[in-house]
């Protein structure tokens, strides 16, 4: 189909935090949204960069699933390289996550090369940010959180509810800012008119539960609309922690 992409940004430092740290990427192919640690800015760098250097891709009309896993790298890499520069700055890292249009791995490598390929969503994640799919009115989290609490939920020591409060619910075990990338999650799902993703950093997830987020989605308020209201829910509901919020939304567009 011919796809058009509409995308809504929203972002806040919430009620507790002096510095936002997170930082998002909404352009082209690319829709990312990082949250930095580290402290003392630097967690606000990490971010920074995580998010441009994703972006670099977003002008690309060839990208395909690995050229994403590859820029991730690139991303891991300067962060790395501009702490070991700037010692003040140690020790900082950040999650990525987001969703990008490839390539449709299952297009005929030799089919008309004037044709359009089709698109995928892939799905990118490492960190405790998440990528939900709202699609026939069903919200689904695509993306599996890289954190302590989910490695306890996943092996029956907590509940959903007693992941939310545990003390180690902010503690990665996956981030880009090491001297060798960890392995990247991917997902590739097929483009659906009508759908939308919502990516964003886990100020809005600690703060609004997932039947709100459907909640506000099945409004259908337009994308800017919808991503500004789920930050601001996510502030009213304590804004302990910065929240930024994409929505993007696959539409059929000018044949």
């Amino acid at each position: 189909m011919a796809l058009e992409v509409r995308v809504g940004v929203a972002t806040d430092v919430g009620r507790v935090r002096e510095h936002n740290e997170d930082a998002a990427f909404a352009r082209g192919s690319i829709f990312v949204v990082a949250d930095g640690m580290g402290g003392h800015a630097a967690g606000e760098v990490a971010s920074a960069i995580a998010a441009s250097t994703l972006g670099e891709l977003a002008e690309r009309a060839d990208l395909t699933v690995a050229d994403v896993v590859a820029q991730v790298d690139v991303a891991n890499r300067r962060i790395f390289t501009t702490a070991v520069r700037n010692p003040q700055q140690w020790g900082m890292a950040t999650t990525l996550t987001g969703v990008a249009l490839v390539l449709d791995p299952d297009a005929d490598p030799d089919a008309d090369p004037e044709a359009d390929p089709g698109s995928s969503w892939a799905v990118v994640n490492l960190g405790d940010s998440r990528v939900y799919r709202y699609a026939a009115g069903e919200l689904a989290q695509v993306s599996v959180d890289h954190s302590e609490v989910q490695e306890m939920v996943d092996a029956g020591y907590l509940t959903d509810d007693e992941a939310r409060v545990h003390p180690l619910r902010h503690t990665v075990t996956r981030s880009l800012g090491r001297d060798r990338l960890p392995v990247v999650d991917t997902w590739v799902l097929p483009v659906v008119a009508g759908e939308r993703f919502v990516v964003c950093s886990d100020g809005l997830t600690n703060e609004v539960r997932d039947a709100e987020i459907a909640a506000v989605l099945a409004v259908g308020a337009d994308v800017q609309a919808t991503a500004q209201d789920l930050v601001d829910r996510a502030v009213a509901h304590g804004g302990r922690d910065n929240v930024t919020v994409i929505v993007v939304e696959a539409a059929d567009g000018p044949a």
